[in-house]
């Protein structure tokens, strides 16, 4: 029986090396080689037969199936498996059991924020998560420094350019408002550059004090406390990718929306 064939890029997905994005630069950077030469974009190689690696490791074939989990991260980490000039990371809320398997992030969230968090080893599943097609919605509680007005609202979701890039939010509304105004604004994003609700927030002229990411998709955080770890299901997984369709928290005003249909469930 011949063993089956994969490209280099989706072979290392599928062992939780990296996505197939990240697979494809590393391949044009030339670190990877298969039986000692340089791989190719496209290549295809044997699982368990050929000789893959990474900057002179070895990638080898993963025996036990994919895991994927929610975790719930306090302000203070960052989203990364390794950095030297931050070590105090997510991967180490993982448990002993999980902390030897190769997780990495599916969508980040910035040292100063906190809340829900997926870690996979499939790549595959964290490129479906983060790439924009897909439509992934982020749900996000925003603590203000100062109180933000009704009339203000729609500048939000219209957005404002920030060096040549426009910032904004899909969604935006209210959270428990006295007399059209509130520190507390509940936001939905599907799209995201490196901290973009503090830059817009910041940009309108309120300092953002807390952010927290509450939802993705349908899942919630709900029921994970801080520093937390929960396995995922499979139907679990699924709700990563349904559109919410939960009301807004609190008693809501001036919700706003952009114009930007909304993809169905």
């Amino acid at each position: 029986m011949v063993s089956p064939t994969v490209r280099v890029q989706k072979y290392f997905a599928d062992v939780g090396v990296c996505s197939r994005r990240s697979a494809e630069a590393l391949i044009e950077a030339g670190e990877v080689t298969v039986n000692g030469k340089l791989a190719e974009l496209g290549q295809k190689v044997t699982p368990g037969e050929d000789d893959v690696r990474v900057d002179g490791q070895r990638v080898k074939p993963r025996r036990d199936s994919h895991m994927t989990v929610a975790v719930h991260k306090p302000r203070g980490l960052i989203c990364s498996n390794d950095d030297p000039h931050n070590p105090a990371t997510i991967v180490e809320l993982l448990p002993p059991q999980l902390a030897r398997r190769r997780f990495f992030c599916a969508g980040r969230l910035d040292k100063d924020s906190e809340g829900l968090v997926v870690l996979t080893t499939d790549g595959d599943l964290a490129n479906k998560l983060m790439h924009p097609r897909n439509v992934v919605v982020k749900r996000y509680q925003v603590k203000l420094e100062e109180t933000f007005p009704k009339a203000r609202m729609e500048r939000l979701v219209k957005g404002i350019k920030i060096e040549d890039e426009w910032y904004k939010v899909e969604r935006a509304a209210l959270i428990n408002p006295r007399n059209d105004t509130s520190n507390d604004l509940d936001v939905w994003m599907h799209h995201g550059k490196k901290r973009e609700i503090r830059q817009l927030f910041l940009a309108l002229g309120f300092p953002v004090k807390r952010l927290r990411r509450y939802q993705i998709g349908a899942l919630p955080l709900r029921g994970i406390p801080v520093r937390a770890v929960k396995v995922l299901s499979s139907k679990e997984i699924n709700l990563l990718f349904k559109f919410p369709d939960a009301p807004l928290p609190g008693h809501r005003a001036a919700v706003v929306r952009s114009s930007h249909p909304s993809p169905k469930s």
